[in-house]
């Protein structure tokens, strides 16, 4: 159930990428508007992540999942109502505002449910949602955009949306555990007491620089498919597909591996693939199909081999009633982050007189720059868990 609610949230997001090169000339917005577009979902989802992480661990984790699920979904159909960039816009940031909220209740709810060996496991689980949402949900969107129109796919997502809310709210178990733990008395104070903490700093500087690689590229990834690499709009479904399949497949070995071999270790293999990966991506010429899916692919398996341990090593950072207020204050920063990454890149990249996108290839400089800063951040926390863990075993001796 936790990874079908993540798969709807990250396919409303995804589903902005891909549809880039349909919706800015139906719409006729620049790569600026479309940025700001992207990037309003983040700005809210940012706001609303600070304004809900002082109360977030002062109720039932599910009830506070369903409503804003509710609201999601609400925001989704709104989207595919949209006539002009100012609608759009304006039902991207009320989908923000709840949306970007609900992946932070997912993790809170799932550290809660496991152990912390098991978490690769679980959070590889939960990330094939990501995958599902390339194999089921963007084809299938792209193919209801090119079959109609753009607006068609956010309304399928928001009926769908309505089917996942309301089998959760039947079968999901409440989620109330922490309340039996001693709260503070000011949900101000508890956000202030997460927000000055040393170690959750870095976890969430760390979290702030591995989203803004991925927003910077993201958005614009359709158009440069189309218009820089040749690939024709009916054969991205098919990129996208084969990606999916391969992340699907890929995501559960990954968080095995995270248990069985060191989630840090797993990590760095994944920001070197990722590295690596995304200099070839970027300074790709005219290509064939079969070569930008190979491509793709690999830089996927990076970017879940990055996400996955990732989530699952930052999940042992928060204590049991700082858990929900430390993971809307992570999500928070990361929509932030990816909302000014979602800006930068939207002045960055430029259209050329020849409808190519010229200096993507920045981006992927700054991708570099924020994979290896994150991988030395992460490395310092890794050891700050490691010395807590051994202090509390010594205590415990």
């Amino acid at each position: 159930m936790l990874a079908f609610l993540q798969f709807a949230v990250i396919l409303d997001f995804m589903l902005m990428s891909p549809l880039g090169a349909v919706i800015m000339p139906a719409l006729a917005i620049s790569p600026k508007q479309f940025g700001l577009v992207v990037s309003a979902y983040a700005f809210s989802a940012g706001v609303s992540g600070l304004l809900t992480a002082g109360f977030a661990d002062r109720f039932d984790r599910k009830k506070i999942l369903l409503f804003f699920y509710t609201g999601f979904i609400v925001g989704t159909l709104w989207c595919g109502l949209a006539q002009s960039f100012e609608m759009l816009l304006l039902a991207r940031i009320v989908t923000g505002l709840f949306g970007g909220v609900i992946g932070s209740i997912v993790l809170a709810i799932s550290t809660d449910l496991f152990p912390p060996q098991m978490r690769g496991r679980v959070m590889g689980l939960i990330q094939t949602a990501f995958a599902a949402s390339q194999v089921l949900g963007i084809p299938v969107g792209l193919y209801l955009s090119n079959r109609w129109n753009w607006h068609v796919p956010f309304l399928a997502m928001a009926g769908l949306g309505l089917f996942g809310g309301l089998f959760v709210a039947w079968r999901m178990q409440p989620v109330a555990a922490h309340l039996g733990l001693p709260q503070e008395h000011s949900p101000w104070m508890h956000l202030f007491h997460t927000l000055t903490e040393r170690r959750y700093l870095m976890a969430f500087a760390t979290t702030s620089l591995l989203t803004t690689g991925g927003f910077m590229l993201m958005p614009f990834g359709s158009a440069y498919a189309v218009n820089n690499l040749g690939i024709g709009l009916h054969d991205l479904p098919t990129v996208y597909l084969v990606t999916g399949l391969c992340t699907i497949f890929i995501g559960p070995m990954i968080g095995k591996a995270a248990d069985a071999f060191g989630k840090f270790r797993v990590f760095i293999f994944g920001t070197a693939l990722s590295i690596l990966m995304v200099l070839i991506y970027t300074h790709l010429g005219p290509t064939s199909l079969p070569v930008l899916i190979v491509v793709n692919s690999v830089l996927f398996v990076g970017i879940f081999s990055r996400m996955i341990p990732y989530q699952a090593l930052v999940s042992s950072v928060p204590t049991a009633t700082q858990r929900g207020s430390f993971s809307a204050i992570s999500a928070s920063i990361q929509q932030l982050s990816g909302g000014i990454a979602s800006v930068v890149a939207g002045h960055i990249v430029t259209i050329g007189v020849d409808g190519k996108l010229q200096h993507f290839d920045v981006l992927g400089y700054v991708l570099v720059a924020t994979s290896l800063t994150a991988l030395l951040l992460l490395w310092r926390l890794q050891r700050s868990i490691s010395n807590t863990a051994a202090l509390q075993g010594a205590t415990a001796l």
